[in-house]
């Protein structure tokens, strides 16, 4: 669900946003998304001290058959 959460984002995510906004631990997010940057799926972009996520093109097109799977249910 983190990957729709950040395919429909209407503005810069950053980590800590996105614990908050699945309701879990930023320290498990973290560990999640570096899993997801190994897989190519989000990409981490640095802006001064703050990591901002990328969803990448594998990453985004995942995101939307998980969101289309979902409504279908």
């Amino acid at each position: 669900m983190m990957l729709v959460e950040l395919k429909n984002a209407n503005s810069q995510v950053y980590a800590s946003v996105l614990a908050k906004q699945i309701d879990c631990t930023y320290s498990h997010v973290v560990k999640i998304l570096q899993e997801m940057q190994k897989a190519s799926l989000i990409n981490f972009k640095k802006e001064g001290r703050l990591k901002l996520l990328e969803l990448t093109k594998k990453g985004y097109d995942i995101a939307q058959n998980i969101e289309s799977i979902k409504t279908n249910l």
